[in-house]
């Protein structure tokens, strides 16, 4: 009974086939693609795979792009199915005033975090953070309930709207430092640390709404440029979304067998 998730984010595809759709099943294989590249999917990289008899997936890319991912699944005789936020999945309560609006990767990223602090001894309220071509900073008290999150640019937005937007500024390669000394520098520490206030900010108002101290846990395509510079504790997990995928197919499939 093997489950492909499938999570397609602006930029990237990732894939995760699983033995089973449960939580813990065992990863049987795993991939990523460019989204200008997923066109070869269904030739050269998923027929490798046992044929899976679910698949569970989250988008965010658009209607063209779902077109093309599910055209890719044509060679298995499985009905692709894509998450539509609830008012709850996976021990999470949906606090959005219109919880169907909610962005998906947002809510599987809160389902994928909420199955990491039930494993812990005591539950605690979570940040959890996507860094991706968006931000995301979404708080879940420590009984799963989301009680509402932060958007706003990743790196490359904000350099580009500068970039668009300011005579003599253009995209830089600079580096992260505490006293920038030129333009390029400036600029990636200010978009850096723009996200790391964010975060911080979430974590301070979540501290004096529960009374608690949060716990952070980061993903994202560029969790790891964020990494060195959060000024909290923090989990960074490679496949978040993924994670919750899992979660929820056990669910949505496992479950009623």
């Amino acid at each position: 009974m093997t489950f492909l998730a499938i999570d397609v984010g602006n930029t990237r595809l990732k894939w995760a086939q699983y033995e089973s759709p449960r939580r813990g099943a065992r990863l049987l294989s795993h991939g990523a693609e460019f989204l200008e590249n997923i066109d070869h999917l269904g030739e050269r990289v998923w027929p490798q795979l046992v044929v899976p008899e679910h698949m569970y997936g989250c988008i965010v890319a658009g209607e063209g792009v779902k077109r093309r991912v599910e055209e890719q699944m044509e060679l298995w005789d499985v009905h692709p199915q894509w998450v539509v936020p609830t008012t709850e999945a996976g021990g999470v309560t949906n606090g959005y005033d219109h919880p169907s609006r909610l962005g998906a990767d947002r809510w599987v990223a809160m389902v994928g975090a909420r199955d990491r602090i039930l494993r812990l001894p005591v539950p605690k309220p979570v940040v959890v953070v996507m860094v991706g071509t968006a931000v995301t900073v979404d708080a879940l008290d420590s009984g799963g309930r989301f009680l509402g999150g932060l958007i706003l640019p990743g790196h490359g937005i904000m350099l580009r709207a500068l970039e668009s937007g300011t005579a003599g500024l253009h995209v830089p390669t600079g580096e992260v430092h505490m006293f920038p000394t030129n333009t390029s520098d400036a600029l990636t520490s200010g978009g850096t640390y723009a996200i790391a206030g964010a975060v911080d900010r979430m974590v301070r108002h979540l501290r004096t709404h529960t009374g608690e101290e949060p716990v952070c846990v980061m993903s994202g395509g560029a969790g790891w440029k964020m990494a060195p510079h959060m000024a909290h504790a923090f989990e960074l997990v490679d496949n978040l979304i993924l994670e919750g995928l899992l979660a929820m197919a056990e669910e949505r499939f496992a479950t009623h067998r």
